[in-house]
């Protein structure tokens, strides 16, 4: 097959088979798509992904701090799709490992020889009441969506002052520093803008401390007490009174519940593996795809891989992460398809580029020791403007240009 082929989503089940199916065409699965075509060229691959546009989210942020455009972090689907793979453009619906098998939302029937499952994490904004009807409106929004982004910017770039209300879930999140780092540049904004003497800025975390690897969260901390910020630990979103502006926060320790006024809320929605994962048998119990943390095989099924932001791997879920993910997953599906052993190791390494301001960036790099992993020859507990630099132009050209090639 010389190029990328959208499949009929009405086609016949019984004639759907591929040697490796992709459940995924965000960061996760492409990259592992494209990867495994560059070692196995002739691999008859296909992707399931039933969006016709990818994203680069890292970008959110810098966009909701009025320092990117959202239009540049959307392409079309079909552009990275790697040309000797197959794209069906459905959504998969059921998981069926005991029979090699998925089904898919418009009825067909995928089976396979190899699976990949790489479909992302779902954004549970019902699970707060009244952020679904808040979200876009008098100052409630959120740097999770592409729709409402630029929203973040609007309220922060017209705020007027009274109190800013930043939140971070009581659940595993893409990016766990980006709840905090848009309250750092709404900061910066308010600063420039003459309101923030008249402006309170509350950092509400489910998390108990401010990083979870100590390197980083000294620089962190000190972060926070510079810009003022009144962070509020073990502390998680409820409740949104859109029509008071009330946020309800309740303390997980005591179970102690604070009715706040916002003028401006970012919120973090909850997150999970997306319910399609959640209810099959390749999930643990906690609901994501259960796999070895080194090898990324299944634990129960040994032709099932797993990477990205639904696998179990216990680590930050970025997407530096899956750059590092993507090449041990490729290395041990081959070798599990050549009938070698699985040599390959991930050892948790993550990336988390923590902006601290207008031009400031710390890089935090570890592992899953939290062991910091330097990629720089530098010290990267320090804010950089260098370091600013990277995530803004050259982590989107890596991105584009080579993790999504299978080349980087």
């Amino acid at each position: 097959m010389t190029q990328a082929q959208e499949r009929p989503s009405t086609a016949t089940p019984a004639t759907r088979h591929h040697q490796v199916v992709v459940v995924g065409g965000g960061n996760a699965g492409i990259s592992a798509a494209a990867r495994l075509l560059r070692a196995l060229p002739g691999t008859d691959v296909a992707i399931i992904e039933p969006s016709n546009r990818h994203y680069y989210q890292p970008l959110w942020t810098l966009v909701g701090g009025g320092d990117a455009k959202k239009e540049s972090t959307r392409r079309s689907e079909r552009s990275v799709i790697p040309k000797r793979a197959t794209w069906i453009r459905d959504a998969v619906t059921t998981f069926l490992p005991e029979e090699n098998a998925v089904t898919t939302a418009a009825g067909a029937r995928i089976t396979y020889d190899y699976l990949v499952v790489a479909p992302g994490i779902q954004l549970n904004w019902s699970a707060i009441p009244g952020v679904p009807e808040a979200l876009g409106k008098d100052g409630v929004c959120s740097n999770y969506s592409y729709e409402y982004v630029d929203k973040t910017w609007e309220f922060i770039r017209t705020f007027k002052g009274g109190t800013a209300l930043f939140t971070h879930p009581a659940t595993p999140i893409k990016c766990g520093g980006a709840p905090q780092k848009i309250a750092y540049l709404a900061d910066d904004a308010f600063r420039k803008n003459g309101v923030r003497d008249k402006t309170n800025i509350i950092f509400a975390t489910a998390n108990a401390g401010i990083f979870q690897v100590e390197a980083y969260a000294k620089t962190l901390r000190a972060v926070v007490e510079r810009k003022g910020i009144d962070v509020r630990y073990r502390t998680n979103l409820v409740e949104v009174r859109p029509d008071t502006r009330e946020a309800v926060l309740r303390n997980l320790d005591t179970n102690e519940e604070t009715v706040v006024h916002y003028d401006l809320l970012h919120v973090t929605p909850p997150q999970s593996a997306p319910d399609f994962v959640r209810n099959s048998p390749l999930a643990n119990a906690d609901g994501w795809v259960d796999v070895d943390k080194n090898t990324l095989r299944h634990t129960r099924y040994a032709n099932v891989f797993s990477l990205g932001d639904a696998s179990s791997l216990p680590t930050s879920k970025t997407g530096a992460a899956i750059r590092k993910q993507a090449p041990v997953l490729v290395k041990n599906l081959v070798a599990e398809i050549q009938g070698r052993s699985l040599d390959a190791s991930y050892d948790g390494y993550t990336a988390c580029p923590l902006v601290t301001g207008d031009g400031k960036l710390v890089m935090a790099e570890f592992d899953y020791d939290l062991k910091p992993m330097n990629s720089f020859r530098i010290d990267q507990t320090r804010e950089r403007r260098t370091m600013y630099w990277v995530k803004k132009y050259g982590l989107p050209r890596l991105y584009w240009n080579g993790i999504m090639k299978g080349r980087a």
